[in-house]
């Protein structure tokens, strides 16, 4: 159930949900943790949503709790983002999960976060969770200061904003043969010396076809040092991203690309 909305930045509210059971969550230390949310269309029909969980708080004794999840708004496109927009103490969600699949490793000399703005919960939950004396970068692109946001993070993290102007004018930078800005912002970057573990998310061509090739083949991480994936592709709703990601999926599978 909602108990409160808070506007974040012109383009992200945070939805605060308690829940009488988020057993679900005990032990989970991913930092990218998620949840399906299942979200009521007026025809009376659902849809289902994917989004990060973020302060997950539970009562050791009974299992209720609180939760927090960001939505990135954009007026009336989408389907989760005008939900949230209009969301009022009361209202209630189904949610299935959590999944998830990353945290960062108290290990590694140094670590790079990256992503646009509906990367920014999880990147956001994986600063705070970053031991004290970490380095690295985190480089996050929004359309403008005005979508800037406060983060905590270590003082040996770097914080670099990548403005990108309007989701029109985002989406013809990325026209194809066009290198995507989060990859020339991640290229430029001085590389440190030592171990690095990367998290870099958010939309899917900049992320799978810019940024990953750019880690793997290039750089030469390691696979399991680099969680990289789309949350989402430009142009494509959530069912048809689920399909071209299963076809990417495929086609690497056959042909062993990054």
């Amino acid at each position: 159930m909602v108990t409160a909305v808070e506007r974040l930045s012109p383009g992200m509210v945070r939805v605060r949900f308690s829940s009488d059971d988020l057993s679900s969550f005990v032990g989970s230390a991913h930092t990218d943790r998620y949840v399906k949310l299942v979200l009521p269309q007026p025809d009376g029909s659902t849809v289902v949503r994917t989004y990060t969980a973020i302060e997950p708080a539970l009562d050791d004794e009974t299992s209720a709790g609180t939760l927090a999840i960001d939505f990135v708004v954009h007026g009336d496109e989408g389907v989760a983002g005008p939900w949230a927009a209009t969301a009022e103490p009361g209202d209630a969600l189904s949610v299935r999960g959590p999944g998830g699949g990353y945290a960062p490793d108290p290990e590694a000399d140094w670590h790079l976060l990256a992503g646009d703005e509906s990367a920014l919960p999880a990147i956001r939950a994986a600063l705070a969770a970053l031991p004290e004396d970490s380095r690295g970068y985190a480089v996050l692109e929004v359309p403008s200061a005005e979508h800037e946001q406060p983060l905590d993070a270590p003082a040996g993290i770097e914080i670099r904003w990548l403005h990108t102007g309007s989701v029109d004018h985002r989406a013809l930078a990325d026209a194809e043969g066009v290198e995507p800005p989060l990859l020339t912002a991640v290229r430029a970057l001085a590389w440190l010396p030592g171990r690095v573990q990367a998290f870099v998310h958010g939309e899917a061509r900049a992320v799978m076809h810019g940024v990953r090739p750019f880690l793997l083949k290039e750089l030469g991480l390691p696979r399991a040092d680099a969680s990289v994936s789309g949350y989402w592709r430009r142009g494509r709703t959530e069912e048809s991203f689920r399909e071209w990601k299963r076809d990417l999926a495929e086609a690497e599978a056959e042909g062993g690309g990054a």
